[in-house]
């Protein structure tokens, strides 16, 4: 197997004008020879990004982007409040600079006071945190990773990325009781909704290639803000719009292990154009119709929305034209916000998307949601994707229009140099073989939504296919017959299609396609249809 086979080449990333695929002189555009480790759910990541920000000291670097941000929100116990932990890291010499999303106002539900106030935080203790409006109307800034860097001990250098915010609702575990702080969420998902979700841990080369996006970002000389209210309330309460300069990137760590990691991204087209992807950039789009062109055994997809048929046509189009493929979803159950307008517009989306995959796929694509042992449904908030064991995918992208054309978005995409020994082999019978990375990923989310205590019995793709079936309709039955006799194992529900009449989606579809999940791309992309 060739690495350009599933990713893309420099030329195929469609930004001649970023650093990322020149920086490093290799010609290639990933990064071979990296650690990277899955951490399932809030509460393993913020363990594992606790102990890496304490162990930084004066003249380390510390880099984070976010969608949102509270300083209260928990990391563990006592005394790890993002604010707290971050603002003990500058008080004590680290170089913390932050960039999150301005937001549009609190009573549209966004989280405009929350971040403004982690940056004032982060500004007090020696730090620097902006707020970055610098997206299309109504986009947003929804990149959530950090980059820690050491100086003189570049074997501690470690990048998390993924779908996690530094918020509440997001430190919850496999038992899924949810998060003490919560945000409010629609009834079904209770006072403390439970939350699934993922975040990749990155040692190695690519460490320095997710450094540099973060820079390109921070060194856009452009205004924070068009805004003149904004502006204006910039310069009334002296709020700093201008970046500081980092220091010199360090050289990237050195290799220490078998994952080649490509940094993904999407950025959108803007009148005030940014320097790093004058066009935007759609290379996360790329990506995933590159390596969907090349499944033949099971695509699996845990995703927050999974919204409009043009979208998931990558998918439908393999599912067509592969008859051995087979597709397993896992979305939530129900939007995370209720409301005349928001609910129909929310669904319309999806009810689009499962069409299509539905008739692309027949008995051959499953869609499922999870729901904790007590019940209640869990929010699946996880945007990864394994493509035959081979390929996986983790970021803060969904599978719709806004992901992978308006908003900022980051993902990895891994390939593990390791083969997996355990059969099938070559589940896809390409010559490619099965990845440790990939594979273990898949079955570590499996093991968890079907209470299975031997995961190795689902490398077979069609025996996962089958397991998913078997557990959701014994889940099913048994809530049919009246909850009678034991809860049986498995935590997946099948996830029905929703159905609007025809004048809710009527009403609906304008403030979908312009609200709820717009297109950012250049006029001619959309005219095409092409990325």
């Amino acid at each position: 197997m060739r690495l350009d086979d599933w990713l893309l080449t420099p030329g195929e990333r469609g930004n001649d004008a970023t650093m990322l695929d020149v920086r490093d002189g290799t010609g290639h555009a990933w990064s071979r020879g990296n650690e990277v480790r899955p951490l399932v759910h809030g509460a393993a990541y913020f363990g594992a990004l606790l102990a890496a920000i304490r162990g930084q000291r004066a003249g380390d670097l510390l880099m984070f982007t976010d969608w949102r941000g509270d300083p209260d929100e928990l990391m563990a116990g006592a005394g790890t409040g993002i604010g707290e932990v971050l603002c003990d890291a500058a008080r004590r010499g680290v170089v913390v600079k932050g960039l999150v999303w301005r937001s549009h106002l609190d009573r549209l539900q966004f989280s405009e006071s929350e971040n403004r106030h982690l940056g004032e935080e982060i500004e007090a203790a020696g730090g620097e945190c902006l707020l970055d409006m610098r997206v299309r109307p109504g986009g947003a800034h929804h990149q959530k990773f950090v980059v820690l860097r050491h100086p003189d001990r570049p074997e501690h250098d470690v990048a998390f990325v993924g779908g996690i915010d530094l918020c509440h609702s997001r430190r919850d575990d496999a038992d899924h009781g949810g998060d003490t702080r919560a945000v409010p969420m629609s009834a079904p998902y209770g006072p403390t909704p439970p939350w699934h979700d993922i975040q990749l841990e990155v040692r190695g080369p690519a460490v320095g290639a997710i450094e540099a996006t973060f820079r390109e970002r921070w060194e856009d000389p452009s205004a924070l803000s068009r805004s003149p209210l904004n502006r204006l309330r910039a310069l009334v309460t002296r709020e700093d719009t201008v970046a500081d300069p980092l220091p010199p990137q360090p050289p990237d760590p050195e290799p220490r292990g078998t994952r080649t990691v490509q940094v993904l991204r999407t950025y959108p087209a803007r009148r005030h154009a940014y320097p790093f992807a004058p066009g935007g950039e759609r290379s996360i789009a790329r990506a995933y119709d590159k390596a969907l062109a090349r499944a033949r055994s099971l695509i699996y997809l845990e995703d927050q929305y999974l919204w409009s048929a043009p979208v998931v046509s990558a998918f439908a189009r393999a599912l067509t034209v592969r008859p051995g493929l087979r597709m397993i979803a896992v979305v939530p159950a129900h939007p995370d916000q209720e409301g005349r307008l928001t609910t129909p517009m929310n669904l319309l989306g999806r009810i689009e998307a499962l069409r299509s995959l539905h008739r692309a796929g027949g008995g051959r694509f499953a869609v499922y949601s999870p729901e904790n042992h007590a019940g209640t449904p869990v929010y699946v908030h996880a945007k990864v994707c394994v493509i035959d064991d081979v390929w996986a995918a983790v970021g803060s992208d969904n599978i719709n229009r806004r992901s992978w054309t308006h908003d900022s978005e980051l993902s990895c995409a891994v390939i593990d140099e390791t083969h997996d020994a355990r059969e099938p082999r070559d589940p896809g019978g390409m010559g490619d073989r099965a990845r440790a990375f990939a594979r273990d990923l898949r079955l570590e989310l499996a093991a968890e939504h079907l209470d299975h205590d031997d995961p190795d019995a689902l490398c077979d793709p069609v025996a996962a296919f089958d397991a998913f079936a078997r557990s959701a309709a014994g889940l099913d039955a048994w809530y049919e017959a009246g909850r009678r006799g034991p809860r049986p194992p498995g935590r997946l529900r099948a996830y029905s299609t929703p159905v609007l009449s025809r004048a809710s989606a009527a009403l609906s579809t304008p403030l979908q396609r312009l609200i709820a999940d717009p297109d950012g791309r250049p006029r001619a992309l959309r005219r095409h249809d092409v990325y």
